[in-house]
């Protein structure tokens, strides 16, 4: 056994000190063998509603990018930071310099990266700060209130890998210098989604997820999951539950989208035993599912609805291709086919003065 196994060992060593003759790989195209993260995937934009050719795109690993030309050219303007996992881009429309970007994917699939924080630019993107909230590791919305700069709010899914209490709903009130985590569940449930009300600031609505991410095995939805409204700003809030029309039973990630035209008309796109798209309109306090066809698939990975500016009928959904619908949500269209480039879709953006204008 000692003699078959030192003739291995030599064997090996012969091998591996040969030289590959070069003639051997001219048949071969480069391709990438990793790292698992994905540039591509694009996962968060925002744009100047006063010059809409200044926009901001985010991506999962490829850090975030900036055109001052509509789109035309693009640089990056996040390099020189310590990740380059982008979950949320939110520009101030009301001073356009000052630029929060949120790091950390949130669709945690299992080549999601996560991030160490939100950061603040007050210069277009020349220059940035880490405002905290390091430990959150995704950041999926940021919410800046229209009326106060200062005021900002944060929608964090926390660590998918592993239980950690810096999730949920967080505020700032002095520019992100310091933060208070204004709703938490538990440990293991994050916030998936968060909007505001135009007409009233100091609404909220938020999507809370339970979930947890392994190697082999992703776990969605839990009794953490639900729906959520605060009218104070974040001091108290309101949980929506079966008893309001939602689906009973676990529920899973849920995306939300309200009408600025009507913003009592609100949209859940459910991730429940039957996935399904509910409505609102009452302003959140009582749901009823409009469909559960053609809705979109994966719904822990995809779960980005929007509403056109003018048309409380007219919704997008993301998911492996882009689709609409000009009813409610009752049917949907294709919008952007499945392509031979990497058919995902989490970010999009609708210009608020001009509902053809899409990103």
């Amino acid at each position: 056994m000692k003699k078959l196994l030192a003739f291995l060992l030599v064997g090996i060593i012969q091998i591996s000190g040969q030289q590959i003759d070069s003639k051997y790989l001219k048949g071969i195209s480069p391709r990438s063998i990793g790292p698992a993260g994905m540039s591509g995937r694009v996962t968060s934009i925002d744009a100047v509603i006063s010059n809409p050719d200044i926009i901001y795109v985010g991506t999962a690993s490829g850090g975030l990018w900036k055109s001052t030309s509509g789109g035309v050219e693009w640089s990056p303007v996040f390099d020189d930071q310590p990740v380059a996992n982008i979950g949320a881009v939110a520009i101030d429309q009301n001073i356009p310099d000052i630029v929060w970007v949120g790091t950390g994917e949130g669709n945690p699939r299992n080549s999601q990266s996560l991030g160490k924080g939100i950061f603040k630019s007050l210069d277009g993107g020349k220059n940035w700060k880490c405002m905290g909230l390091e430990e959150t590791r995704t950041i999926h919305r940021i919410i800046i209130d229209p009326r106060n700069s200062d005021v900002v709010y944060v929608a964090s899914l926390g660590n998918s890998w592993h239980e950690n209490e810096e999730r949920g709903v967080f505020k700032t009130t002095d520019g992100g210098e310091t933060w208070n985590k204004i709703l938490y569940v538990n440990d293991l449930t994050g916030c998936a989604d968060l909007v505001m009300d135009p007409s009233n600031p100091n609404k909220l609505v938020a999507a809370m997820w339970e979930y947890k991410r392994w190697p082999w095995f992703f776990n969605s939805g839990g009794k953490g999951s639900g729906i959520y409204i605060t009218f104070d700003g974040g001091k108290t809030w309101q949980k929506r539950t079966e008893k309001d029309g939602l689906p009973k039973g676990k529920l899973g990630r849920i995306g939300l989208a309200i009408a600025p035209s009507s913003p009592n008309i609100i949209y859940a796109l459910v991730e429940a035993k039957v996935n399904a798209l509910y409505k609102s309109t009452d302003g959140g306090f009582k749901w009823k599912k409009v469909s559960d066809k053609n809705i979109g698939n994966r719904p822990f990975y995809y779960a980005d609805i929007f509403v056109d500016p003018d048309n409380e009928n007219r919704i997008y959904n993301l998911h492996s291709t882009v689709t609409y619908s000009e009813g409610g949500g009752r049917t949907f269209e294709t919008l952007i086919p499945w392509s031979k480039i990497h058919p995902d879709h989490h970010a999009f953006w609708v210009n608020p003065q001009d509902g053809s204008y899409l990103l």
